[in-house]
């Protein structure tokens, strides 16, 4: 089955997630399990929305720097970023420097701090469909959008939200684990 890869430790574990230390560790603690929390799923949309058109693994590994230079996510003091912050971030290397993203990352901070504690992480969740009865088989039963995150995606957008685009959500459902996709062999399939 070339869906799973058996690691050096024995574990069988979706391809995806090759031999890298970092996409290893990614896989067995984070992609998949359930994450919730305002300033947790905020960031997870930010960095989905930096990731748009680059591997994942470049955003994995710059994910320090980002936390760093987004104020560790907390969307109340990214709101508070002005345009010298954004030309400070544009000139720094150690993130993704595209303006229209850090500039969606400000603008999207600023609707989560007009949002009720918990609002944002009870409006993702509200997209999660039902658990699937069994994992699926290979990668190619793993879509790229679903009809819960074009919904998301449309609400997002509606209200005034930036680089939520239907697969940047369902990338986002499957790291924050709205949707399991750990293929059949996986050690983490359901």
């Amino acid at each position: 089955m070339t869906d799973v890869l058996l690691g050096l430790d024995d574990r069988a574990r979706c391809a995806w997630a090759g031999a890298d230390p970092e996409y290893l560790r990614y896989h067995d603690e984070e992609w998949g399990t359930p994450l919730h929390g305002d300033r947790a799923l905020f960031e997870k949309m930010s960095l989905e929305g930096f990731q748009a058109g680059l591997s994942w693994i470049t955003i994995l590994r710059k994910r320090p720097r980002f936390r760093e230079a987004f104020a560790g996510f907390e969307p109340a003091l990214v709101a508070e970023f002005g345009p010298a912050d954004i030309d400070h971030l544009m000139a720094d290397a150690g993130i993704v420097r595209n303006r229209a993203k850090i500039e969606a990352v400000v603008g999207n901070a600023r609707l989560v701090r007009s949002m009720a504690p918990g609002e944002l992480d009870a409006l993702m969740w509200s997209f999660a469909p039902p658990a699937a009865s069994r994992p699926p088989q290979t990668f190619a039963d793993v879509p790229a959008t679903t009809p819960e995150s074009v919904a998301l995606s449309k609400e997002l957008r509606r209200r005034g939200f930036r680089f939520v685009g239907p697969t940047t959500m369902y990338a986002l459902m499957q790291s924050a684990g709205m949707v399991d996709d750990h293929v059949a062999g996986c050690w983490r399939a359901r």
